[in-house]
């Protein structure tokens, strides 16, 4: 089909587009851009840099994708998003990075998502994930698949999001941190630490309040295995030993499985501790 371009949009000239794209009044795009076919894009909407977008992408009005940002298809991008900010990091000397977004993603409006700091960086976003209004995510931050940022989520520079996570709303994830597969963090929750998979923490710190088994029924896991999960972390968080010691207890005592394998090797490889239990 043949694109739909307003004569009131600035459109520059090294801009490649597919087919059936429809581009609204007001819309400025510059530089190393690539858009894929069948990409709505509304009115006053920025673009510049090298960007590339993907099939089935609906962007409305004054949203701005900065140079580095590749966007894949079936996203959808609110009012007064900004994708690819540049960092907020005193140590970015204006290198060329990346921010790099999946498919059938939602933002909603007034979202920042910024690019990584240093050369060969990346800020990633995985696929099906819904960030409602008001969330940041810093720079080189990496998140999974089929998460959910409540309002006005901020999460800092350089953390790790597995999939399947849940954020309340107004929750602040501090910069370096871990959130494990299917855990969920209550709202008004601020956390400096690791928090491990398939659990519910909330608090300021945000503690351990036991397991998310909502979350682990909706995609299938056993209630055996929720079990299994939930003596495991009765070692880690109301047992009297160490956290070493506690997962050589889990090694010994709770029979193995995919989850539980998770469980420990998050917990190894955990470089800042992870929370505490709720006294």
């Amino acid at each position: 089909m043949a694109n739909k371009i307003s004569d009131r949009a600035v459109i520059g000239p090294e801009v490649k587009m597919g087919d059936d794209v429809t581009i609204g009044p007001f819309v400025f795009i510059a530089g190393n851009v690539v858009i894929g076919d069948h990409v709505t894009i509304y009115s006053n909407v920025s673009m510049s840099g090298k960007i590339i977008i993907g099939d089935h992408c609906m962007l409305f009005p004054n949203v701005s994708v900065m140079s580095g940002t590749q966007l894949g298809s079936d996203n959808i991008i609110c009012q007064n998003t900004v994708l690819g900010a540049l960092p907020q990091d005193f140590s970015f000397k204006g290198e060329e990075t990346e921010l790099i977004i999946g498919n059938h993603n939602i933002f909603r409006e007034n979202i920042v998502i910024n690019r990584a700091s240093h050369t060969g960086g990346q800020t990633v976003i995985g696929n099906h994930n819904f960030l409602m209004e008001g969330t940041h995510i810093s720079h080189d931050t990496k998140i999974g698949d089929k998460c959910v940022f409540g309002y006005g989520t901020k999460i800092a520079g350089d953390c790790q999001i597995a999939d399947r996570v849940i954020f309340s709303s107004s929750v602040i994830e501090n910069g370096g941190t871990r959130v494990g597969e299917g855990s969920m963090i209550q709202a008004g929750s601020t956390f400096s630490k690791d928090i491990p998979p398939y659990v519910i923490a909330g608090g300021n710190p945000a503690r351990y309040n036991g397991i998310n088994s909502v979350m682990m029924t909706s995609y299938g896991v056993e209630q055996k295995v929720q079990n299994h999960i939930a003596n495991a972390y009765r070692l880690v968080f109301h047992g009297q030993n160490s956290i070493l010691d506690a997962v050589l207890q889990i090694k010994n005592q709770v029979p193995d499985g995919p989850q539980i394998r998770n469980i420990v090797d998050f917990i190894n490889a955990s470089q800042l501790g992870i929370i505490g239990k709720t006294w």
